[in-house]
């Protein structure tokens, strides 16, 4: 490891979130393709071998929710750490959404619900307490007062370290912090969506907060693996993302191409780890590397231990600008209200 940050763009390859025992490593295990659902179904086996390779190559923050896979993820989890693995790892994990029989997700930050996905996480990931909990979307039919208080009672209870909050703007987390100490915050971020950069990145350098980015490959696209004939199923979550269909597919997939080029050619890398150093270079930010097989865990190493110059970041947004002519965000994935 190179030194540990909190507050600056950094190529330390650690950082330290406010209230966890100690820093972690600037690349976490995403955990939502492990669940299985909008991910083409679960593969326990492959999963618990990735989350040990994650751990071999590093990787000391592993991030989950409940609904992802609607408890199975957490349960591979928790298999997976079981056995003497646990205390070398924090879990994050998320609450505030709920679902019916029919696995149709809404939310639900009460202060109940919020009581009873506790003790549902700690049983399915075979853990006595939360390293940090995040609240996985604002609920405006609960009062944020009353989310803040329940999740400050966990830890005066000592069943959760730190707070975070994801998907939520800059007016959702000044109200969330009236009533409770927040540590991180977890949003969208990736080459192809950057909306965070107007005001929750400059918030949370300010603040010294913790940003886990999620989908920091883009749900893939980044990877480089893609082509023009890729197809997803009906029960994938790319399916309905509007960066994967036409015309807009063969934009994203040119950018892919020339940022791959710029990627070897400039600094001897796969676009991967460019991908996942751009995202490490723009402040306090982990970038949350999802996987569902170990040998999708390989390139980790690859992203540490550099740095992109200014010269790099202005030739990547125009690369950016010249292909992709009718960008969109991520606001396919928001679930609904009550």
């Amino acid at each position: 490891m190179t030194g540990a940050t909190a507050g600056a763009s950094t190529t330390a390859d650690t950082l330290i979130v406010p209230g966890l025992k100690r820093p972690v490593a600037r690349i976490a295990l995403g955990t939502w393709a492990i669940g299985g659902w909008m991910w083409g179904g679960p593969d326990d086996r492959q999963a618990i071998a990735t989350i040990h390779e994650a751990l071999d190559v590093g990787i000391d923050l592993i991030d989950t929710a409940p609904v992802y896979g609607f408890g199975h993820s957490e349960e591979v989890v928790g298999e997976a750490l079981s056995g003497g693995r646990r205390d070398k790892v924090a879990i994050a994990t998320k609450v505030g959404l709920d679902w019916h029989d029919d696995h149709k997700p809404f939310r639900n930050t009460s202060a109940t619900r919020i009581n009873k996905e506790i003790e549902e996480s700690l049983r399915r990931l075979r853990t006595d307490h939360i390293d940090l909990y995040q609240v996985h979307w604002p609920d405006t039919a609960v009062p944020m007062e009353e989310t803040a208080r329940a999740l400050e009672k966990l830890v005066t209870q000592g069943k959760v370290l730190a707070l975070g909050v994801s998907n939520f703007s800059i007016p959702q987390i000044e109200e969330f912090r009236k009533f409770a100490p927040l540590s991180a915050i977890q949003p969208p971020y990736n080459l192809f969506e950057r909306e965070i950069e107007r005001d929750i990145l400059p918030y949370a350098i300010e603040n010294r907060l913790a940003v886990l980015a999620y989908g920091p490959l883009c749900r893939g696209l980044l990877s480089g693996r893609m082509t023009p004939e890729t197809k997803f199923g009906s029960d994938d979550l790319r399916g309905s993302d509007p960066k994967f269909q036409p015309p807009r597919f063969a934009q994203y997939l040119a950018a892919v191409a020339a940022l791959r080029d710029f990627a070897r050619e400039r600094h001897g890398r796969s676009l991967l780890a460019l991908a996942i150093r751009w995202v490490l270079d723009q402040g306090p930010t982990i970038a949350l590397w999802g996987a569902r097989k170990p040998e999708q865990i390989a390139g980790v190493r690859d992203a540490l231990g550099w740095s992109l110059s200014e010269q790099d970041r202005k030739d990547i947004d125009a690369i950016l600008v010249r292909t992709v002519r009718d960008p969109v965000g991520p606001e396919f994935m928001a679930p609904p209200g009550r």
